[in-house]
C-alpha cells in the first residue's frame, strides 16, 4: 500500500501521540512530527523531529524531504506559566504563520487545526454554533483565533479546515485536570462554584482524532465545533467518580462571587494556576453545537463526559507515583502545579 505522508506539529504532545498512532493504525499514513520535546512513540512509520516551528531552517528541511498530503497543526503553548505569555504569542501565532508559508512554498494543499472553545470566555445558554463572533478574554485564545485567520487566509491555495476543540480527554490526560484527581485521590472535598448544575463539554481523544482522519478526505476550507453529546453537570459527573472509585471525597459548593474574587487575587499574586480563562468560566455553561461536523463529516461522538473522566482519573490513580517524576514532557503530558493557594485549600478539605 502507498502510504500518505502527514506532518504533525506537536506530535509528542498528549493528543499528538494518540493521533499519530490513530493514523498509523490505519495502514494507510506515515507520520512526520516536529514538536520541541521528545515523543515516546516508536514506529517505523513515525520520525520525529525535535525542534521550533518557528525555526524556518529546519522547516525548509522536512518540507524539502518530504511530499506532504496534509499537515495537521496541533503545536501550541499554553497559558499555565505566566512567563512565558509573550513566548506564547510568538510560538503559536508566528509559528502558526511558518506553517502556512512552509505549505504555500512546498505546494501542500491542506492544514488541519486544532483550535480551542477558549475562544470565548462567558456562560452560553445556548449550544454555541460556528458563526458565532469569537470574543477571547485570554491571551491563548487571542493566539487561538488569530492562528485560524491565517490558516483560513489562502482558500484557493491551502485549504483550511478548523476543528473547535473543548477539553480533550483520554488516559493520561494531565494538565490543571491533575490537580482535581489529586483531591479525588486523597479523599478531599471536590469544590464546585455556584451550584454546581453548570455543564461543560468533552471531546474524548480518539473521537476528535477520528474527526482528523475524515477532514483529511474533505475538501472545503471551514471551522467545525466537535465535542460530546448528552452533557451533564458537573455535580453529576463529579459524583459519577467518586462513586465509580474507592474515594471518600464529598462534593462542596462556594459562592461565585466570593470564589472568583478569590481566583482572582491569588492569580495576581502569583499563587494559583487558574487564570483569566479558568475564573470566567468556573461557574459557566459552555457546549458547541456539533450538527456541522456531523452532517459534513458523517462523525458522532462515542464517549460521555463522566466516562472519560473516570478513565482519566483511574489513570492518575494507578500512575501517580511515575507522573511525579515526569519532566521534559508536554504540559498536558505532567500534572500542573497547583500553587500555594490550592494547597492551602486542599489542606483545608
Amino acid at each position: 500500500m502507498n502510504k500518505k505522508t502527514i506532518l504533525v506539529t506537536g506530535g509528542s504532545g498528549f493528543f499528538g501521540q494518540i493521533l499519530s498512532r490513530y493514523l498509523i493504525e490505519s495502514n494507510s499514513y506515515r507520520i512526520v512530527n516536529i514538536d520541541l520535546v521528545d515523543s515516546e512513540y516508536a514506529n517505523d512509520d513515525f520520525i520525529s523531529y525535535k525542534g521550533d516551528i518557528r525555526d524556518l531552517d529546519l522547516m525548509n528541511e522536512i518540507f524539502s524531504k518530504y511530499q506532504f498530503e496534509a499537515v495537521i497543526h496541533l503545536a501550541a503553548m499554553l497559558a499555565h506559566d505566566r512567563k512565558m505569555l509573550k513566548e506564547l504569542w510568538s510560538s503559536n501565532v508566528d509559528g502558526t504563520q511558518n506553517v502556512m508559508d512552509m505549505c504555500l512554498k512546498y505546494k501542500v494543499g491542506k492544514i488541519i487545526f486544532t483550535s480551542s472553545n477558549c475562544l470565548w470566555g462567558r456562560n452560553f445558554d445556548y449550544p454555541v454554533k460556528e458563526d458565532e463572533e469569537p470574543a477571547p478574554v485570554e491571551i491563548y485564545g487571542r493566539s487561538k483565533l488569530e492562528g485560524e485567520k491565517i490558516l483560513l487566509s489562502h482558500p484557493d491555495e491551502v485549504t483550511g479546515i478548523i476543528i473547535r476543540c473543548p477539553t480533550i480527554m483520554d488516559e493520561g490526560r494531565l494538565g490543571l485536570l491533575a490537580i482535581l484527581y489529586e483531591f479525588v485521590d486523597d479523599n478531599k472535598k471536590l469544590w464546585l462554584v455556584g451550584n454546581g448544575e453548570n455543564r461543560y463539554q468533552f471531546i474524548y481523544s480518539k473521537d476528535l482524532a477520528k474527526a482528523c482522519e475524515l477532514s483529511l478526505g474533505y475538501d472545503k476550507s471551514t471551522v467545525f465545533n466537535i465535542g460530546s453529546d448528552d452533557v451533564k453537570s458537573f455535580n453529576y459527573i463529579y459524583q459519577y467518580v467518586v462513586d465509580h472509585s474507592e474515594s471518600t471525597s464529598r462534593l462542596a459548593h462556594f459562592p461565585p462571587g466570593f470564589a472568583k474574587f478569590m481566583m482572582k487575587t491569588c492569580y495576581f499574586l502569583g499563587i494559583s494556576p487558574l487564570g483569566v480563562y479558568q475564573y470566567n468560566m468556573i461557574s459557566s455553561t459552555f457546549i458547541f453545537d456539533t450538527t456541522k461536523i456531523k452532517r459534513e463529516l458523517g462523525w458522532q461522538p462515542t464517549r460521555k463526559n463522566e466516562d472519560m473522566l473516570l478513565v482519566a482519573y483511574e489513570y492518575y490513580h494507578k500512575h501517580r507515583e511515575e507522573i511525579k517524576e515526569r519532566k521534559d514532557v508536554s504540559a498536558h503530558n505532567r500534572a500542573a502545579d497547583m500553587g500555594f493557594a490550592i494547597r492551602v485549600l486542599k489542606f483545608f478539605s
